[in-house]
C-alpha cells in the first residue's frame, strides 16, 4: 500500500507541476507533509534545502529522496519514475502528433514561432541570474565573472561545467584560508 500511496502522490505532482521545479514544489509538499504525513515541515524544509544546493530537477531530487526515505529503494526508483512518467508520455504523444504533421505549414511556423519565445526566456533567466551575482558580489565582480565566463565559453570553447568547478573550488578555499587567517592571529 506504500508504494502504491508513493506512486499516487508524486505521479500528481508529475501531472500537475506545470512550469517546473518552484510549481511542483508546493505540491510535493502537500502530498508528504499535510496528506500522508511522511515528514514534518522542518525536514521538508532541509530537504529543499539540500535539493536546491544539488544540480539537476528539483521534482526528482526531493522524489528521490523521499521515496528512499519512506519505502527504501524500490520507494525511491517508484517516487521517481511516478515523477518523470506523465512528462516522458506527454512528450512522446506530443512528438508523434507533431512528427506525423510536420510537412505541414502550421506546424512548421508553430516550432518556429516557439525559438523566439524560448529565446526570451532564457534571456529573462540570464537576466534574473545576473541581478542574484550582482547583489551578492556587487556590480563589478558580477560584470567580471560574466564577460570572462562568455570569452572562455563562446570564444575559448572552455567547457561551462569546468567553469564552475574551478569557481566552486575557488569559493571552497577562500573562506578557509581567510578564516586560518583569522584564528592564528592574537
Amino acid at each position: 500500500m506504500k508504494q502504491w500511496h508513493l506512486f499516487l502522490a508524486f505521479f500528481r505532482v508529475g501531472m500537475l507541476g506545470y512550469g517546473g521545479g518552484p510549481s511542483s514544489i508546493p505540491l510535493v509538499h502537500k502530498e508528504v507533509v499535510e496528506k500522508y504525513k511522511w515528514m514534518d515541515d522542518d525536514e521538508f524544509a532541509d530537504i529543499l534545502a539540500l535539493g536546491n544546493s544539488l544540480p539537476g530537477p528539483i521534482a526528482t531530487k526531493m522524489a528521490g529522496y523521499i521515496g528512499y526515505r519512506v519505502a527504501g529503494l524500490l520507494g525511491m526508483i517508484n517516487a521517481v519514475l511516478a515523477t518523470i512518467l506523465p512528462t516522458i508520455t506527454i512528450m512522446i504523444v506530443l512528438l508523434t502528433f507533431l512528427s506525423s504533421f510536420r510537412d505541414k505549414a502550421w506546424v512548421n511556423g508553430m516550432t518556429q514561432a516557439v525559438v523566439p519565445v524560448v529565446g526570451v526566456m532564457l534571456a529573462v533567466l540570464t537576466y534574473d541570474f545576473f541581478k542574484k551575482s550582482q547583489k551578492n558580489l556587487g556590480w563589478l565582480l558580477a560584470l567580471v565573472l560574466g564577460g570572462l565566463s562568455l570569452v572562455l565559453i563562446e570564444f575559448a570553447g572552455v567547457h561551462p561545467g569546468l567553469i564552475i568547478l574551478v569557481l566552486l573550488v575557488y569559493a571552497l578555499v577562500k573562506p578557509a584560508s581567510s578564516s586560518s587567517k583569522k584564528e592564528g592571529t592574537p
